[in-house]
């Protein structure tokens, strides 16, 4: 829709503080009946010095009456815990793509606006901040991301501070709560080096955000790899076998899987699209997995080679974040 002359004003006031981007409109998905909480739980405190767990949820850490920091929601428990919370928007700043049939179902919207492990970018900023001072008008609001300790964190961080909920230096506080983790500069310094924006700046912002973002082939692997890994660190924790707690998960085939991102990664069209100094440590990683996976294939599932050469994926994976995540 093209912008009106007023429009376009506001939106160069909000560029002149950050940036101002829109999103693509959210796709059209069943609503279900809202489920009934069973039961009203108390949300968590901006006082509390230590997160908070609960059914498929981990990491709760309040930055603001109302708004919640936590982990990706995981299956029904989670959805009925946030349910129970009182929760009507969820805001993922996680790559993967959420769960928006389950948060339905209970009366909760979605929104998805995700951000990288090196920072939140302006344009980024001021859709959080729009999307969770508008939520937040209709009740408490959770943001998540993986483990919900880094990304979302920040994203909570950086929102308060650019509503003026709190000041950087309280923000920066509630994120080690959270735990994030201090190599993850870029992070700290988005939320450092924010500030409180005016309502007008705020308003300019297009506030048809997505309940979906369609991430790129790229993206999707990162998120999958990292998925697979965990799946490997389970299977190792059961002793290389098929956790009894996720009978689903075959250790042969989530090996294979893991070389099979990585050589996604590096096939031509995807090749080019990322730094050419990226190549050789994703070949490397790509070494590493098939190898596990060839051990695989051999019916050599010695525990201590299997974990060794898990190792050496763990530390290409590593390599890699340090110089492009981290």
């Amino acid at each position: 829709m093209p912008h009106t002359p007023h429009r376009t004003a506001l939106l160069l006031a909000a560029l002149a503080s950050l940036s101002a981007c829109s999103s693509p409109s959210s796709p059209r998905l069943p609503q279900p009946p809202p489920v009934k909480a069973t039961a009203s739980l108390p949300l968590p405190s901006p006082t509390h010095s230590t997160p908070t767990d609960l059914p498929g949820l981990h990491n709760l850490v309040a930055f603001h009456q109302g708004l919640i920091s936590g982990s990706q929601p995981e299956g029904h428990p989670a959805f009925d815990s946030l349910a129970s919370l009182g929760i009507k928007t969820i805001i993922s700043v996680d790559g993967a793509q959420p769960d928006v049939q389950l948060a339905a179902q209970r009366g909760i919207r979605y929104i998805h606006l995700p951000i990288s492990y090196s920072g939140i970018d302006p344009d980024r900023q001021l859709q959080l901040a729009r999307a969770t001072r508008d939520a937040l008008r209709q009740g408490p609001v959770y943001i998540h991301c993986h483990h919900g300790k880094h990304r979302s964190a920040a994203a909570a961080a950086a929102v308060t501070t650019i509503l003026g909920l709190a000041s950087s230096d309280q923000a920066l506080a509630r994120m080690k709560v959270s735990g994030t983790a201090p190599n993850y500069t870029g992070l700290f310094a988005c939320v450092r080096d924010a500030s409180p924006l005016s309502q007008t700046a705020i308003d300019a912002v297009p506030a048809d955000f997505p309940s979906i973002s369609k991430p790129s082939d790229i993206v999707q692997a990162m998120v999958d790899i990292d998925l697979a890994f965990e799946h490997l660190k389970d299977i190792e924790a059961a002793g290389w076998k098929t956790p009894p707690q996720n009978p689903d998960l075959v250790p042969a085939s989530e090996a294979g899987r893991l070389a099979d991102l990585y050589r996604h990664l590096l096939e031509p069209h995807n090749a080019s699209r990322h730094p050419a100094d990226m190549t050789p440590l994703l070949q490397d990683a790509h070494r590493h997995a098939s190898i596990l996976e060839s051990l695989f294939a051999a019916n050599q599932p010695d525990p201590g080679t299997l974990s060794a050469q898990l190792k050496l994926i763990a530390a290409s994976c590593k390599d890699c974040h340090a110089k492009y995540r981290d």
